[in-house]
């Protein structure tokens, strides 16, 4: 259950007013959590650890989009 916890501290980390090599190291962070919780997941179906990984996708999806940028209009 360690990876579970080092979930729920990642989630309470606050997210502001990071450089770029943070944003790349906190994507890399939710994507190990993310795997780590899935392999959990598979073998106890808990819904709440489900939960988690939908949290720490939509962070993790918060950081990319800044990272990416804003698209070009054309």
């Amino acid at each position: 259950m360690d990876i579970i916890t080092k979930a729920l501290e990642f989630e309470k980390r606050k997210m502001q007013s990071l450089s770029t090599s943070d944003r790349v190291k906190i994507s890399r962070e939710a994507k190990e959590l993310i795997l780590g919780l899935n392999q959990v997941y598979k073998e106890k179906n808990d819904q709440k650890i489900m939960d988690i990984m939908k949290r720490l996708t939509a962070i993790k999806q918060k950081v990319e989009k800044r990272l990416k940028g804003a698209p070009l209009t054309t």
